[in-house]
């Protein structure tokens, strides 16, 4: 049985992802399934897809948080849904896994994740193909694969080592127990944390400072940090484009004119070149 039929069957009336909009050009995304602590199914990644395709597109949109309802991030994917797959209903699962992992890897925007509670497996994947962890002081983050005989996906044995060094993403890999908030922190699996009850205020604010970045500028640098040259020519191939763009853009008109002026530089003004 295809995993989108079973979790197709067993959805509920009430949307298992909510957007809004916190704050001036900052747009969240929730994934909204209590009663399953907010783990991820073919239904909540469908909808995710189609939510940051429609936040893309809209020029007002600046930056994204990711999070979940209930004061938990999610619990991971959904196990339920993976029991009893074939071959062709296994791949056609880690194909659309990987549609939407590349879909927020290509995001323009600077992307915030608030990890509240429990944020375990395909969950932290999702974290992790963002710019900004925010962690809760209580939070636990696991990484189960291995414990339930799954290697990690969503990418993660790209983007943990990326974030904290091939050392600690083997160890804690391997070792399969929560990670604390303080010690997500410390080893940099997150960038920030927050009392419990404000790690989702601390998203969004952090979300809001990182909209008022120039956003051209922004979504060139954070291309190349995701997609790192192999060589110094390569990375210097790829500034010289990039640089040829903005010191003609009128994000650099206006960086330029606030230097000079001696106040802070409208970006936001700017309008974002929206992309479908």
């Amino acid at each position: 049985m295809a995993e989108g039929l079973a979790s197709a069957a067993a959805s509920s009336p009430a949307p298992v992802v909510l957007v809004d909009r916190p704050a001036p050009h900052v747009a969240r995304v929730l994934i909204n399934r209590p009663d399953k602590r907010n783990a991820i199914d073919y239904e909540v990644r469908a909808l995710m897809m189609s939510a940051l395709d429609a936040l893309v597109a809209d020029g007002e949109v600046r930056a994204i948080v990711f999070g979940g309802v209930g004061g938990v991030f999610s619990a991971g994917g959904d196990l339920a849904s993976m029991a009893g797959l074939d071959a062709d209903g296994a791949r056609e699962r880690m194909q659309h896994i990987h549609r939407l992992c590349a879909q927020i890897d290509a995001l323009p925007l600077p992307v915030v994740s608030a990890i509240e509670g429990v944020g375990a497996g395909a969950a932290i994947g999702l974290a992790l193909l963002g710019d900004y962890i925010v962690v809760g002081e209580g939070a636990k983050i696991l990484f189960p694969f291995l414990k339930i005989g799954l290697t990690p996906d969503w990418g993660q044995l790209l983007t943990l080592p990326r974030r904290v060094g091939i050392g600690p993403a083997r160890r804690i890999l391997t070792a399969g127990v929560p990670v604390p908030g303080p010690e997500a922190l410390r080893i940099g699996l997150a960038d920030e944390m927050a009392p419990d009850a404000e790690a989702m205020n601390a998203a969004v604010r952090k979300a809001g400072e990182l909209a008022t970045l120039p956003a051209g500028a922004f979504a060139r640098a954070k291309s190349r940090l995701n997609h790192p040259s192999t060589s110094l020519d390569g990375e210097l191939s790829r500034e010289l484009a990039d640089q040829i763009r903005c010191l003609q853009s009128g994000e650099f008109t206006e960086g330029f004119a606030a230097f000079k002026e001696k106040r802070a530089p409208g970006f936001t003004k700017i309008h974002r070149e929206s992309r479908s």
